[in-house]
């Protein structure tokens, strides 16, 4: 049976550095032969006990990671991170690389328990929002009225950067205070409000509690007003767009193509669903993709994959999804079976039309697979002289199924 290497041993450390380790945490990084850290980190170790070679981590990260492993394989490693490793850290991407069996992880307390102890913040009800690595308006998704918020910052600018965020999306009002170096000894919070914030970068180790006072009412669940979006008529209405999404049933961690994204609403809605939904929205027209992509950074989701390409071409390199809404180009030759061919076995397809032509093809696809096919009719109130009437809009033809686990022999 073969060796196994010695477990990487994980180990959170705080801006105190050394003085705060436990003593299980000291005891690991004096016995390794190796330790690998962010420079910051590894400068807090500057004792003449710790005769471990010091390896910076090079930048990007992630992709460096099994190289630097594999260069130390044989060797007693220690992974410096910043308070609890398995928390926004570098614990999650050593896990997925080298399996969570090959850790050890000496977790230190995290910034954000820091942060609530500091403040009297209850954690469990606090929202924590990472911008580290990611855009800012990541932020938007999050913002409610008299909502907590803890953020964790990029660097010294993010602290204005969400200040001028919140102003800009109605919130001009939020509370904002920032904790830097938290459990150091020079520790410092600054309080200001998010249109009035007046002070320049700090510490570019900081997290920013905010609170929101009153600002724009939104919703968590699929059917935003019409008016979200930016677009140029090509978008799923509310009403329709809600029904839709109730089908096509989001659920955290699956991916769904959106084929004929139009304004990117639906797949907009459906990352809105749960921060690990992922979303591909493929629309061939150049100017619209920009357009989806405007929509998603103003909702929240900037993390949305816009394809520029027609289908069904666009689709060959995409990744298999576990949801496929088809709003447009339904007549594309071979577009329902590229979409049903790549779908997942349990996977849902939606598709809407108000073509009769493309009415008959989901009738057609209706009789061989089965599933659901069904008529969306909305009408709105609307002025007739001195009364009141109704518009009814274009009836919408929805077919959606569930592709089974098994082939399935079309009906004769």
């Amino acid at each position: 049976m073969p060796e196994q290497p010695p477990p990487i041993t994980v180990v959170g450390i705080g801006a105190e550095g050394w003085s705060g380790l436990a003593p299980d945490s000291r005891a690991a990084l004096l016995d390794a032969e190796v330790i690998l850290g962010a420079p910051r980190q590894l400068d807090l170790l500057s004792r003449p006990e710790v005769t471990a070679e010091r390896v910076a981590w090079p930048s990007p990260l992630r992709p460096a990671v099994p190289g630097l492993l594999a260069a130390h394989a044989g060797r007693r490693i220690a992974v410096l991170a910043s308070g609890d490793p398995m928390f926004y850290g570098i614990g999650r991407t050593l896990a997925e690389t080298v399996g969570p069996e090959r850790l050890r992880v000496l977790p230190h307390p995290s910034s954000v328990s820091h942060a609530c102890a500091r403040i009297g913040w209850p954690l469990e009800a606090t929202e924590v929002v990472s911008l580290v690595g990611r855009p800012l308006d990541t932020l938007a998704l999050a913002l409610h009225p008299g909502r907590r918020l803890l953020v964790l910052s990029a660097d010294a600018t993010t602290p204005a950067a969400v200040a001028a965020l919140l102003t800009a999306r109605g919130y001009g009002t939020a509370r904002l205070r920032v904790l830097e170096k938290l459990g150091h000894a020079h520790e410092r919070q600054l309080d200001g409000r998010a249109d009035d914030w007046p002070h320049p970068p700090g510490d570019p180790l900081n997290l920013i509690a905010v609170e929101l006072g009153d600002g724009p009412r939104g919703s968590l669940v699929p059917g935003l007003p019409d008016a979200s979006y930016e677009s140029d008529g090509q978008l799923t209405k509310r009403h329709v767009r809600a029904a839709t999404l109730a089908v096509l049933a989001p659920s955290p961690g699956e991916l769904l193509w959106d084929v004929g994204g139009g304004s990117g609403s639906i797949a907009v809605e459906w990352l809105r669903a749960h921060r690990d939904c992922q979303a591909v929205s493929i629309e061939r027209d150049p100017v619209r993709a920009e357009r989806i992509a405007r929509n998603a950074a103003t909702l929240g989701v900037p993390r949305l994959r816009v394809v520029t390409g027609p289908a069904p071409a666009a689709l060959a390199e995409l990744p298999t999804p576990d949801a496929v809404f088809i709003g447009g180009g339904l007549t594309a030759p071979g577009l329902l079976d590229s979409c049903w061919s790549a779908l997942r076995p349990g996977g849902r397809l939606v598709a809407n039309t108000v073509t009769l032509e493309s009415e008959a093809l989901l009738t057609e696809w209706y009789r061989r697979h089965g599933g659901e096919l069904v008529k969306l009719a909305v009408a709105h109130a609307v002025p007739v002289g001195g009364f009141t009437g109704w518009r009814q809009a274009m009836p919408v033809t929805q077919w959606s199924a569930v592709k089974p686990n098994t082939p399935q022999e079309n009906a004769s």
